[in-house]
Parts: structure tokens; C-alpha cells; sequence
């Protein structure tokens, strides 16, 4: 998890210095960084990607800014791969995760409090069977049990997003079969949209993962629910 809780921030500031101005990005910019991040790619082929395509595109003859992160997508993907051929036959040892800065106890389980505060008021898509309030109520009882064990000993970070992990994507599948199929098609259109310039740039798969993205993250927007990760802290 080498930079894990870095990982968006950094890419987020590459991207900026790189383009020379601040530009907020769109939620297909952090659903890309997110299928990164899943991916596995590390963080400093992130970096060298953004810092490729921002190389190639200065040598063009225009004076337009690249505004999606998406443009880097190619230079990212070829990043990473040249890190993994380098790394072939090379020898790896584990080295102990530090905890990041920031990361206090006392602001986890503050966290971990507001969440669940924010899960239970939310109100939540139901259907015959399937309960967006019922799912709501067990992931912020599991919040505040996890907020309770860091108070006693602390587990480690990890760990605990693995756990967040797992929680929101358990809320995620309730709420995408909770939501009217009309309101899904519509979102799906708009990712569709947004990632038409693009296509050529990535693989299927990448592609795929993105629309899910977005999908997931748009969700969770409509209904007022807040990301799970520490990262959101």
C-alpha cells in the first residue's frame, strides 16, 4: 500500500503543475485515479504518465489546455508497464507500512462517528426486497463498532480500509439495485458522454471499470451518502 493514502492528492497536484493552472477535476477525473488505484498502478508511473503526455503535448503547435485527466491515460498505462518490465527478475523485500501523517485515532473514530450520523438521515431507494434504509442502518452500526475498537487499540490501516472497503461496495450494490432503472440508464449515458473523447486512448477494460466508477460515484452522490475510505477524511 506504498503511498496508498497520497496516491489521489499527488495525482491530483501533478496534474495541476503540469497544466499549469487549477482546475478542479471532473468526477470521471477521480473515477479514472480510482481505477487506478484498484488496478494496482503505482503512483509513480501516475506521475510519469502525467508528466509524458504533458511533454508530448507541449511540443504541439497549440495553445488549448488539457482539461480531463484522461488525456494521460495512455502515458500511464505505458508507464506502468515499462515499471513492471524493469522490475523482472528484480528482488523485492517487505518493508513495514509507516502510517501516514495525519492519520490520528482520535480523527478516524470522528470519522468513522459522522459517517454513520450521515448513513442513518440519508434517505435511500427502496424496492419489493431489496432496502437501501435496512443496509444504511447495518454499515453505520458497523461504523460505530469500528469506531469503538479504535478507541481500545488501534488496528492497523490497512486493515481498517479493507473493511471500508468492503462496506461500501456491499452499500453500492444495494443502492444500484435499488435505483429506479431509468435514473441508472441516464447516469450510464452521461459516463458515456463524457468518456466518447477518450475511448481510443484506453483498453476495454479500463473502459469498463471507469463506467462503473463514475456509476458507483454518482450514486453515491444522488443519495447523499459519504465515501467510506480514510482517504475522504
Amino acid at each position: 500500500m506504498e503511498n496508498y493514502f497520497n496516491y489521489f492528492t499527488e495525482i491530483e497536484e501533478q496534474f495541476q503543475r503540469r497544466r499549469g493552472g487549477i482546475l478542479l477535476l471532473s468526477t470521471l477525473d477521480w473515477a479514472l485515479i480510482e481505477t487506478w488505484k484498484n488496478a494496482g498502478i503505482p503512483l509513480e508511473a501516475v506521475l510519469r504518465g502525467i508528466d509524458g503526455a504533458f511533454e508530448r503535448y507541449e511540443k504541439r503547435p497549440t495553445s488549448r489546455k488539457v482539461n480531463s485527466l484522461a488525456y494521460c491515460a495512455q502515458e500511464v498505462l505505458a508507464a506502468a508497464e515499462e515499471m513492471k518490465e524493469a522490475a523482472v527478475g528484480a528482488s523485492s523485500s517487505a518493508q513495514p507500512t509507516a502510517k501516514p501523517a495525519g492519520f490520528q485515532a482520535g480523527d478516524i473514530v470522528a470519522f468513522l462517528r459522522r459517517n454513520a450520523d450521515l448513513l442513518l438521515t440519508a434517505r435511500l431507494p427502496e424496492r419489493p426486497g431489496i432496502s437501501g434504509v435496512a443496509i444504511a442502518r447495518s454499515t453505520a452500526d458497523t461504523l460505530r463498532e469500528l469506531a469503538s475498537e479504535m478507541q481500545g487499540s488501534a488496528p492497523r490501516l490497512e486493515d481498517l480500509e479493507r473493511r471500508l472497503t468492503v462496506l461500501e461496495e456491499k452499500l453500492l450494490a444495494v443502492l444500484l439495485a435499488a435505483t429506479p432503472d431509468d435514473d441508472i440508464v441516464a447516469v450510464r449515458a452521461e459516463a458515456d458522454r463524457e468518456l466518447s473523447p477518450y475511448r481510443r486512448k484506453m483498453p476495454a477494460a479500463q473502459i469498463d471499470q471507469l463506467q462503473k466508477q463514475y456509476l458507483h460515484k454518482r450514486l453515491l452522490e444522488k443519495y447523499g451518502l459519504p465515501r467510506l475510505s480514510l482517504f475522504y477524511m
